[in-house]
């Protein structure tokens, strides 16, 4: 059994979010994550993003492993393993009414996503 490592929650919302933290690629908005210490991300979905609606509806929480495969196996998965950013693979999984993030990365995520003051006040 591997150990799960918190990283932030998502929270879904359809409330208008900084331009400046749109993603063209990936068809959302997420914003929030890099403003303070708690790891609260707030996504607003672009009208054409293609993920499942529930990962686009229901506030999740997120955990960092270090073997997303491994820890996948027999679990629901609504959202098989995809690369939003190099160096980071992420799937979601569905645990009765809980949406889950499972996020392993290559490499340390300070050198992905910089954010020295996560969970310090």
């Amino acid at each position: 059994m591997q150990e799960l490592r918190f990283h932030h929650v998502g929270i879904p919302t359809t409330e208008k979010l900084p331009e400046a933290d749109h993603n063209d690629k990936l068809k959302l908005t997420a914003t929030g994550y890099y403003d303070g210490p708690y790891a609260i991300e707030w996504m607003n979905f672009d009208d054409d993003n293609p993920l499942p609606d529930v990962i686009k509806t229901t506030p999740h929480v997120a955990y960092v492993v270090d073997d997303l495969h491994k820890a996948l196996k027999g679990k629901n998965v609504v959202l098989p393993p995809q690369s939003p950013a190099e160096g980071v693979w992420i799937a979601f999984i569905q645990d009765g009414r809980n949406l889950i993030e499972l996020m392993q990365f290559d490499r340390p995520e300070q050198e992905i996503w910089p954010h020295p003051d996560k969970f310090r006040l």
